[in-house]
């Protein structure tokens, strides 16, 4: 039995199953890690969905940013975004079905060794502390009141963690760094504008897993989020997201080896740069 980790599919389907025929995945014995980001901008988020929803605990997947906006819109919350591709989820005879699964997944995932979440972890989080702090947010938005945190969901602040901080403001920085973050400083203070390389950060500031001292160093990290970064497979930072959407690669890393599986993404008609 192997297990795989997937980055980010943003409804890429026909991708998906080019790469589960690459690794010769086998359902009765094998299990896949989703990183987050399974809908939106690709061509088939309602296929995405429904393939992971069945699939049933074969398939673990964490929330990412994108279907916490799907979630958001669909009570509408937030307006969709002009290149959205949620309409065909919204109006499917299984929307309702589809929104609880998807509302009932994790924001973090610890197993095998591994621990997997979208974005990324602050300075000050451990990987112990940090599945503690993802299911402060997992509990309210599985809750009968989960409409009141997705209605107060969005915003950048706070911007740096307290323990003091508590209700909406904690909830939303927990959602914020673990399925938004990629820059920050030193000291823990999160930057949402900038989305390219890492080698070139915003003033002051450093990808989160740089950080020296990070309380997560030693604890291996999978995670997407970060087309520009690409594919990372380092000692405790394994980085998935490589711009399938964007006509990149999708990508998955065999857990048991890091061994590294790719097949290539036609990406969206007209878009020939990541974001």
């Amino acid at each position: 039995m192997s297990t795989y980790a997937i980055g980010d599919l943003q409804g890429c389907f026909e991708a998906l199953h080019k790469l589960l025929d690459l690794i010769a995945f086998d359902p009765a014995h094998d299990r896949i890690w989703l990183v987050g980001d399974l809908v939106n901008r690709g061509a088939d988020s309602l296929a995405v969905l429904r393939w992971a929803r069945d699939m049933g605990d074969t398939v673990m997947a964490v929330l990412g940013n994108h279907d916490l906006h799907l979630l958001a819109v669909a009570e509408g919350f937030v307006k969709p975004h002009h290149n959205d591709t949620l309409g065909g989820i919204l109006t499917a005879p299984d929307r309702d079905e589809l929104l609880i699964w998807l509302r009932h997944r994790p924001l973090a995932h610890a197993g095998e060794g591994y621990f997997m979440v979208h974005a990324g972890l602050l300075p000050q989080w451990s990987t112990a502390q940090a599945l503690v702090l993802a299911g402060e947010v997992e509990a309210r938005l599985r809750a009968p009141n989960y409409r009141g945190f997705l209605a107060h969901m969005y915003g950048n602040h706070p911007d740096r963690w307290d323990e003091n901080l508590h209700g909406i403001e904690r909830l939303r920085l927990i959602t914020n760094a673990m399925t938004r973050l990629r820059f920050c400083t030193p000291d823990g203070v999160m930057e949402f504008k900038t989305k390219g390389s890492p080698e070139q950060p915003p003033p002051g500031c450093v990808p989160w897993f740089q950080v020296p001292g990070r309380a997560s160093i030693g604890s291996p990290i999978v995670f997407g989020h970060w087309s520009a970064l690409g594919l990372r497979v380092e000692t405790d930072c394994m980085a998935l997201d490589t711009g399938c959407l964007w006509g990149g690669q999708l990508s998955a890393l065999r857990l048991d080896d890091r061994r590294v599986f790719q097949v290539a993404c036609a990406g969206l008609t007209g878009i020939t740069h990541w974001q």
